[in-house]
């Protein structure tokens, strides 16, 4: 059935939003995919910041195009969806490819992460990072690591002092009770 040109305009202003407001930008196959599959995969995509949207192939190259995004025309063969990344990119990655691991039917075709093109297998490698929480908290660890030595440092004279009059003091009280 065909599409009305209104619809088909719609339709391109909205892909066009989303690849605007992404950070990320994974396409994938999606053939024989059974409905229940495709809505757990939609709410794993989405738990990580994302959405995943089924595109018709040459309005989705009319959005890459106006967005600026050369896009291979292999990545728009056969059924295609789009996984969008508004929040965390590693993350979604790592939710769609294991999806994919359990899935004969999903299969990684490529995207963007901005405005750099890759290949399915540089998405599986970004799937293979922590998520953005731990990333955040090594970064965090690191920056910490030389206050944290520096207190120690700074700290380890008062400690052998205290230690030393601890045991003058616990002398003095042996002596005492003799």
């Amino acid at each position: 059935m065909a599409i009305s040109k209104q619809k088909k305009t719609e339709l391109l202003d909205q892909y066009k939003k989303w690849l605007e407001t992404s950070q990320a930008v994974v396409l994938t196959g999606y053939t024989g995919l059974t409905v229940k599959d495709l809505d757990e995969l939609r709410r794993n995509l989405r738990e990580a910041g994302g959405e995943f949207h089924i595109v018709k192939n040459t309005l989705g190259k009319i959005a890459f195009q106006q967005a600026g995004l050369e896009i291979k025309d292999e990545f728009f063969e056969g059924s295609t969806a789009v996984a969008f990344a508004f929040e965390d990119p590693p993350g979604l990655a790592k939710a769609l490819a294991d999806f994919a691991k359990g899935s004969d039917f999903v299969k990684i075709k490529g995207g963007y992460l901005a405005d750099k093109l890759m290949e399915a297998e540089e998405i599986k490698f970004l799937a293979d990072l922590p998520p953005l929480p731990v990333i955040r908290a090594q970064l965090l660890g690191v920056i910490n690591a030389p206050a944290s030595k520096l207190v120690r440092v700074l700290a380890e004279p008062g400690r052998q002092i205290a230690a030393v009059l601890q045991a003058y003091a616990d002398k003095d009280a042996a002596t005492a009770s003799a």
